[in-house]
């Protein structure tokens, strides 16, 4: 195995987590990886892997290793495919959004993608918390909300803006508030991405500046499945973007209410490694993204 070749393998075993399922992938006997891998540390003189009868982790230097392997791999794909004349795209995306944003929109639509491009496989993660782009070997991620990492590269893609809603079942129980002084006798479903955070109130804008209404509430949860889920079972009011309610509010499943009190907008952004050279399909992706997210955000 070369030089190449082994890089590419403890790619894969670091994504993994395990030499069996980077070997089972790859088509090769778990005993080759294993030894590609001990002579890429001979050879580089360093430790690249915990070991452990359960899974392998990164050591500080692996983990810097993994981050240039992946680059120049990468450099190296976009140097294969430059005097190519084909728009075929071959090779592995992985990819992070949050829950919503994928289920209600975004896979449904991937099947053009991937039909457009049948060489690619995606890996899709979805999870409403932060990830390391870096760390954790991504190419892109759709982040929703502001940005606090400089040392990547974003994209902004548009804006979700907000709106309040309750179910009939809960305002049958408990009225609809018509002002911001009706709210004290409400509950607000609380979203912290960290439980037991002092949750946020209920968000207006007034004049130029967002003010918060402290109000009580009887749920907090970490997940926006859980969010939505919540306000549909009657739990409290839910202030939540608008693009992923509309089919609620068509149901009847949820009514829109103090609609002349909106939420600060939520940015959503394409966030990449910052890289010399993006690898042509990661590149492709990010278009793609852009393109339909045009009919989903404002």
């Amino acid at each position: 195995m070369n030089r190449l070749e082994a890089m590419s393998l403890f790619v894969r075993v670091a994504e993994l987590q395990s030499f069996t399922a980077a070997a089972l992938s790859l088509g090769l006997p778990k005993s080759s990886a294993s030894q590609a891998v001990s002579q890429l540390e001979a050879h580089l003189k360093v430790q690249l892997l915990y070991r452990t009868t359960r899974k392998v982790q990164l050591t500080h230097d692996g983990q810097a290793y993994y981050e240039r392997c992946r680059e120049v791999l990468a450099e190296l794909d976009e140097l294969d495919s430059m005097f190519s004349q084909t728009s075929d795209l071959t090779g592995a995306l992985r990819v992070d959004m949050p829950v919503s944003l994928a289920r209600n929109f975004l896979v449904p639509r991937l099947p053009e993608f991937m039909n457009r491009h049948p060489g690619l496989e995606i890996e899709l993660s979805c999870t409403d918390r932060r990830v390391d782009v870096v760390a954790e070997g991504f190419d892109c991620v759709i982040r929703v909300g502001a940005l606090a990492d400089s040392t990547l590269m974003m994209r902004q893609l548009g804006l979700m803006h907000m709106g309040n809603y309750a179910s009939p079942a809960y305002l049958a129980r408990h009225g609809e508030p018509k002002t911001l002084d009706d709210l004290k006798d409400h509950h607000l479903i609380h979203y912290a991405l960290t439980l037991g955070s002092k949750p946020f109130g209920f968000e207006y804008r007034d004049g130029d500046e967002y003010r918060v209404v402290d109000m009580p509430g009887r749920i907090t949860v970490n997940n926006t499945e859980a969010f939505s889920a919540a306000a549909l079972a009657g739990l409290g009011i839910l202030q939540s973007p608008r693009t992923g309610n509309r089919h609620h509010m068509a149901e009847g499943r949820l009514v829109e209410i103090l609609p002349q009190y909106e939420a600060e907008p939520l940015p959503v952004s394409l966030v990449y490694p910052r890289r010399r050279h993006q690898a042509r399909r990661v590149r492709a992706f990010m278009d793609w993204v852009s393109e339909i997210m045009r009919d989903y955000l404002d």
